[in-house]
């Protein structure tokens, strides 16, 4: 579906590539990013602009996944590792490479700790592609996809005593979460929603960032201190209409 292996150097100020699937690919070199790995500076796929986070902290996502198998089996991943279909490995777009992540079957409640060594999947409305080995562990071989939830953990340590820990593993079960039901390009669109949903369904903020190189106004709705509090609002924010709402976990 999509494989290419980021450069860890300059070539030129913009670097072309092909992956081997055929989806063109465009490394973008800027003086700002010309010190950083390969696989952290931004980059386009077709024409798609992602712009790979520095920092996993805090992150959450919720959406389809899919898994890869035996045509990349013994192929180098982005970050120059080889691709075993057997391991417990997974590819994202943008988060930063080494990271764990727990990956929550929605459907049947399964989870699985993988770690990010590879970009994509490039295939809209998926948010990560598994290896074959964690989509097993998953129970999503037969069916292809599933709607997950992502959770950040950190990079992995193992102590002598053969205790793994991460290293910013936080807490998702306790903190503060709120609903995201929508964003915009345009800042006047998203406070319009926020002086409608407000009286609604109580507190709502927009949320500035940058998705893909542009700048977006996020609309958030709560301010939980469970994650369970905020998925229960999540599912009635969707019943209310906001189909594409998920939970986030406040920067």
């Amino acid at each position: 579906m999509r494989r290419f292996l980021l450069p860890s150097f300059s070539l030129l100020l913009l670097l072309f590539l092909s992956s081997c699937s055929g989806h063109t690919t465009r490394v973008i070199e800027t003086p700002e990013t010309r010190e950083l790995e390969g696989w952290q500076k931004p980059y386009e796929v077709d024409g798609q602009r992602y712009q790979p986070l520095r920092d996993h902290q805090g992150f959450q996502q919720r959406g389809i996944a899919s898994w890869y198998g035996r045509k990349f089996h013994g192929r180098k991943t982005s970050n120059g590792e080889v691709y075993d279909m057997y391991a417990v490995s997974a590819a994202h777009k943008t988060l930063p490479m080494g990271v764990y992540v727990k990956v929550t079957h929605l459907g049947n409640g399964r989870h699985v700790i993988v770690r990010i060594n590879d970009r994509g999947p490039f295939v809209a409305g998926r948010i990560i592609d598994l290896s074959y080995g964690a989509a097993k562990q998953l129970g999503i071989v037969e069916s292809g996809t599933a709607q997950v939830q992502l959770q950040a953990l950190g990079y992995r340590s193992i102590d002598a005593s053969k205790t793994t820990t991460f290293s910013s593993p936080g807490n998702y079960d306790s903190g503060s979460f709120a609903v995201q039901i929508a964003a915009f390009s345009t800042s006047s669109n998203a406070y319009n929603l926020v002086g409608k949903v407000d009286r609604q369904y109580g507190q709502a903020t927009v949320s500035a960032g940058i998705r893909n190189g542009q700048k977006m106004y996020r609309v958030r709705v709560g301010n939980f201190t469970s994650l369970e509090q905020a998925e229960q609002a999540a599912k009635n924010l969707a019943r209310g209409g906001f189909s594409d709402s998920y939970v986030v976990a406040f920067e």
